[in-house]
């Protein structure tokens, strides 16, 4: 998979659907590009990645110490579950945190 065009994909997806004013779409496309970009980083470390959705892989990143407490609180975010009423239960965009996370993946 070629990384930076399947991001600028989720990441295209994540605001058409936030301009459609479906913020659960947006969230879902800002899970997907962090998971391309989580089984990026670990491939380039050599961590054999399993088959598993964005956010089993938001879960395993959880554990990797090597991420700094920013990009920790990002990938929170991200795994947090919405309320009953499909909302946050914080104020979170959670396509700029998921920007904010690739980024850095991408770069370490």
């Amino acid at each position: 998979m070629d990384t930076l065009p399947a991001l600028q994909t989720e990441f295209d997806r994540a605001e058409q659907a936030r301009a459609k004013g479906n913020e659960g779409q947006a969230r879902v496309c800002a899970r997907r590009a962090a998971g391309i970009a989580i089984r990026e980083y670990f491939s380039r470390g050599g961590t054999r990645v399993p088959n598993a959705s964005a956010y089993d892989l938001l879960n395993l990143l959880k554990e990797d110490s090597r991420l700094p407490a920013e990009m920790q609180r990002a990938v929170e975010r991200l795994t947090l579950r919405v309320t009953e009423e499909f909302k946050l239960p914080v104020n979170a965009d959670l396509v700029a945190e998921a920007r904010m996370l690739c980024n850095w993946l991408l770069k370490n």
